[in-house]
């Protein structure tokens, strides 16, 4: 089957092309060719409007319970602590006017330290670390503030192209008042090597947007013989917004 895929070098210059025509454009092509998946999922119809009252009648509920802060800790886990390298993910949710975003539910999930997902659909050869979930979630502060204790996540291999590797990252959703009403990013974190090779992170051809995905190291969220910290605020809307993916991908 790996002899039908093609190779890194195709993709990378598939993404090179696209770049060159490409300037200013801040958010991801629905059809970016080199993330192959994209050509066959994007919508090639106009989209159906649907009654917001009557999603919200089948939409999941995460959680029989109101959010305990134990909850944004991804590290506590029953019968032991997870494998990795642990850190701290640290930052406000805003609006385009810089305004904090207060009460809004911020929901993460990752792979662990391995880069292998709790899920029975991934089935790539990493350990699965028994005292670690990946999920976790927080109610923004009044200043906009949330904050994840969590493992740093391994880069894993997926199967868009021979030899294809997902740099390491935390997916974010955040909700605002109904469920129809969600986000979902992805949080990097800084220097990876996996950046210019990776088709969904190359999606957005503008780099300052690209930027904006990517963590910043921060010395003073970094607790002595105990974690490292980041910084990552995202921005809701606005010329600076933070890139989301969309409903309609």
């Amino acid at each position: 089957m790996m002899s039908n895929l093609d190779s890194q070098e195709v993709v990378s210059k598939e993404i090179a092309d696209l770049h060159a025509g490409a300037e200013g454009e801040t958010q991801p092509r629905l059809d970016f060719a080199p993330y192959r998946s994209s050509l066959l999922r994007h919508p090639t119809k106009d989209l159906r409007h649907a009654d917001p009252e009557g999603a919200e009648l089948v939409a999941p509920v995460f959680g029989h319970s109101d959010i305990d802060p134990v909850e944004a800790d991804l590290t506590i886990q029953a019968g032991g602590e997870p494998i990795g390298e642990r850190i701290v993910v640290r930052g406000r949710v805003l609006d385009g006017d810089g305004r904090p975003v207060r009460g809004q539910l911020v929901e993460i999930w990752q792979a662990n330290a391995a880069g292998r997902y709790i899920h029975k659909g991934d089935q790539h050869p990493a350990p699965i670390d028994r005292h670690f979930t990946g999920v976790g979630r927080c109610l923004t502060g009044d200043d906009g503030s949330y904050a994840f204790t969590t493992i740093k996540p391994g880069p894993y291999p997926w199967r868009n192209h021979h030899n294809a590797w997902r740099p390491a990252h935390i997916h974010f959703s955040l909700f605002g008042t109904e469920f129809t009403q969600r986000m979902i990013t992805q949080m990097y974190f800084p220097g990876d090597p996996l950046f210019a090779l990776d088709p969904i992170y190359q999606a957005i051809t503008d780099q300052k947007a690209r930027d904006r995905l990517v963590a910043t190291y921060d010395h003073d969220l970094s607790e002595h013989e105990w974690l490292l910290g980041y910084r990552w605020d995202i921005v809701l809307t606005g010329t600076h917004g933070t890139w989301m993916e969309a409903d309609d991908a």
